[in-house]
């Protein structure tokens, strides 16, 4: 059983969760003030553990044919035959109760949105065999965790509401999005051999992290806006200057010629991101509304 809990957890990267559990929490504290309630931080956790437990296992499943021929992705858990497909549909069905339970027990809204969340949750690995703005389909599906983590607290229809989350949201789908260009260049050949759809595979791989760069910039430009309209002060610029720093950096470990260091780019400097940003916003929180 230990060693089954295992292959599942290698097979979902469950630990690649740190990239949008973060800004779910963001979204949480920001339309909160300060820290919900105890039951609120536990059901958002839960589906927002639910809700990636989910596209990963459906990516997993949809993609597993393909990932038996790529030489990157032939030592996963279902090409090698580690687990079954029937396993994994069931792990697909047991997240999305979970997901779906969790929202249920937040607030209605929530509930009523589950089906807009799972369009892109389960669409996304599909979208690649059709159009190359499937970077595009990633990172909404990871923007919506702020969305989520905002109305799980405030449920509060109103433009005025809304348009904080919305921006914040906005601002991790190009920064999502912009990674997963940079880390999708990796599979430039295959794709093309494939005729999969991609960026790299239609406009090259210099096209490809300029828009990257545009992308992370567009980033950046959001974050200032959420910063702006509800007033978080000197640290929540702090970190976000900080964030901007692992950007650039970021970019600075990858070129055209040079993607030895893609991994490091990809996991690392994302990962330092996402902390850095919700830990700096929750100071200037606690600092403007003590």
């Amino acid at each position: 059983m230990i060693k089954k809990i295992s292959i599942f957890y290698e097979a979902i990267k469950f630990e690649h969760t740190i990239f949008a559990l973060p800004f779910a929490y963001l979204g949480m504290v920001l339309a909160a003030r300060g820290v919900p309630s105890g039951w609120q931080i536990l059901w958002i956790t839960l589906a927002m553990v639910g809700a990636r437990s989910l596209a990963m296992a459906t990516n997993r499943l949809v993609d597993a044919s393909q990932d038996a021929l790529n030489p990157r992705t032939a030592n996963r858990a279902l090409p090698k035959r580690l687990l079954k497909p029937l396993e994994m549909l069931l792990f697909a069905l047991a997240s999305l109760a979970l997901f779906a339970f969790a929202a249920w027990q937040l607030n209605t809204l929530c509930l009523l949105l589950l089906p807009v969340a799972l369009v892109f949750l389960v669409g996304y690995p599909y979208t690649k065999r059709f159009t190359w703005l499937c970077h595009l389909a990633l990172g909404i599906a990871d923007g919506i965790a702020p969305i989520g983590g905002w109305i799980a607290v405030n449920p509060t229809i109103s433009v005025a509401n809304l348009l904080p989350p919305l921006l914040l949201g906005l601002a991790v789908a190009a920064w999502v999005g912009g990674f997963d260009l940079i880390y999708s260049c990796q599979d430039l050949d295959f794709d093309r051999k494939m005729r999969l759809h991609s960026i790299p595979v239609h406009f090259g791989v210099s096209t490809t992290l300029t828009l990257s760069t545009l992308m992370h910039a567009l980033t950046i430009i959001l974050l200032l806006s959420v910063g702006i309209l509800l007033h978080l002060g000197l640290i929540y610029w702090i970190g976000l200057a900080i964030a901007t720093g692992l950007l650039i950096y970021e970019h600075r470990l990858i070129n055209p010629n040079d993607l030895s260091k893609l991994n490091v780019a990809f996991f690392n400097m994302n990962g330092y991101i996402a902390v850095v940003v919700f830990l700096c916003t929750c100071l200037a929180i606690y600092i403007r509304y003590p």
